[in-house]
Formats: C-alpha cells, sequence, structure tokens
C-alpha cells in the first residue's frame, strides 16, 4: 500500500489517447489546484448555485431525470466507450476488478478515505441511492477508488466505509492498492490529485462515472458541496434526497 514515502501524487495531462472529457475534467481541476483553497469554496459554491437556478437542460440525458435534478448533479453524458479496467483490493482484502461486475451497472466515485468535505457527502447519496433503487439495487455495484496514498490500507478503507454507513450496501466496494496502481486509475479516469504529505488536504478531482452492464460509460456527474463560514462541507437535506434519486434514476435508465 501507498505510505508516507510515497511522492505525491500530482500528475500533467492526461497521456495521448485519454478522452476528451477526461482532459477537460483534469484541466479544470488542475486550474483549480493552483488557486488557493478559498477560491475553490467559492467556485464550487457559485457552480453550485447555478445548478440549482440553470432551466437549460443538457441534450442525452435520461428523460427520467428532470431539467433541475440533472443541472443540480451536473450530469451529462459521454462516449459510449469501454470503461478502463483496474485490478485493485477492496475493504475486504479481495481483489477487485471492473470487468468482474460485468452484468451490473456500476457506479463509479473516487474518494479519500480520511476525508471531512465532499466524500461524506457523496457516500450519503450513495446510501440513498441503494434505498432508492429498491428491488433493483440488485443489479448495480456501488465503487469508489481510494485518492489518497497515505491512507491506502485495508483497514483505513474498511473504517471509512463502516463510519458512513456504506457498509449498509451490499454491493459496495471501496477499492485501494500501492501507489502505482491507483495512480494508474487516476489517470485513466481524469482524475487529478493534490497530495503534498499525509497531514495535509487532499485535493482531488470529485467525480461519478455510471458504467453500463456491457463496461460503457455512459454518463458522468459532478458532486458539488456548499461550505460554512467555518469551511465545513455540508448540502442541504433536500438535496442529499435529491441526489440520491437522481443516482438511482440515471442508473435505471442503462437497464432500459
Amino acid at each position: 500500500m501507498g505510505g508516507a514515502g510515497d511522492p505525491p501524487s500530482t500528475f500533467g495531462p492526461t497521456t495521448k489517447g485519454s478522452r476528451l472529457d477526461h482532459l477537460r475534467i483534469s484541466a479544470f481541476i488542475t486550474a483549480l489546484l493552483a488557486t488557493s483553497i478559498f477560491l475553490t469554496i467559492v467556485v464550487v459554491n457559485h457552480s453550485h448555485q447555478q445548478a440549482q437556478t440553470s432551466n437549460i437542460r443538457v441534450s442525452g440525458i435520461p428523460s427520467t431525470v428532470s431539467t433541475l435534478l440533472a443541472n443540480l448533479m451536473s450530469l451529462s453524458p459521454v462516449p459510449h466507450r469501454l470503461a478502463p479496467d483496474f485490478l485493485l483490493t477492496d475493504q475486504f482484502g479481495g481483489t477487485v476488478s471492473l470487468h468482474s461486475f460485468r452484468g451490473r451497472s456500476v457506479v463509479l466515485e473516487f474518494m479519500d478515505p480520511h476525508c471531512v468535505d465532499i466524500c461524506p457527502l457523496v457516500s450519503r447519496e450513495f446510501v440513498n441511492a441503494y434505498h432508492d433503487l429498491g428491488a433493483a439495487s440488485t443489479h448495480v455495484a456501488f465503487l469508489a477508488v481510494n485518492v489518497n496514498q497515505y491512507f491506502a490500507s485495508v483497514a483505513n478503507v474498511a473504517a471509512y466505509s463502516n463510519a458512513h454507513q456504506l457498509d449498509s450496501i451490499p454491493s459496495w466496494h471501496f477499492l485501494t492498492g500501492t501507489f502505482v496502481a491507483l495512480r494508474a486509475v487516476w489517470r485513466n479516469y481524469g482524475v487529478a490529485v493534490e497530495a503534498p504529505n499525509p497531514r495535509a488536504d487532499i485535493v482531488h478531482t470529485s467525480i461519478i462515472y455510471f458504467i453500463d452492464s456491457n463496461g460503457h460509460e455512459r454518463y458522468i456527474a459532478v458532486p458539488q458541496a456548499d461550505h460554512s463560514s467555518k469551511r465545513t462541507a455540508f448540502l442541504p437535506p433536500e438535496s442529499l434526497v435529491a441526489w440520491g434519486r437522481g443516482i438511482a434514476k440515471v442508473v435505471k435508465s442503462m437497464s432500459n
């Protein structure tokens, strides 16, 4: 597993052949990392407010997802390309590949098991989505890939999963591995990570991939958070509920 001796996990533009949407995401996050944390918070809050008020509907999103909900989630369709495979270790110590979930839809995020900012909010949204899916949840897997090289043990991802009730989702897998293995997944999915040292806040791309039962990427969503005057991340309860409902609706649309 990655340890305090590992090098920082910041990396440059994705390699040649990476998808255009991944490049745009990485470029956007890299720009944010160059600013102060304060400016990052301002940008996120502004985009969150725009999502709640915009009437513009992105073309290609599922008809069951309202424009308001799609904008809240910053939901966008992506080319139906095969999602990059990976081989990592989950919170139970088992080896897991993306390919092993063929036949099921996959909701894939990137999380920090030491995070006290947006990751716990996304975790609550995942739990809400699982309950909203009902019987359809048996056809869905919820995955997260670790973005914290300094807290990369099985015990780290297991503790986070338990603390945030993600273990209540039977198909939940919080995946971790060596720094080299994790960095390869980040790069393949256009996820930028800034991890200067074990004591610093990990700043990373927060993005949800919706992958269909044939292993193809279908949609992406961009989790967001508001921040209090003390810079504590939060979302109103109704937004957390709406996010869960939206994730469930997108997943169900991929099986229709």
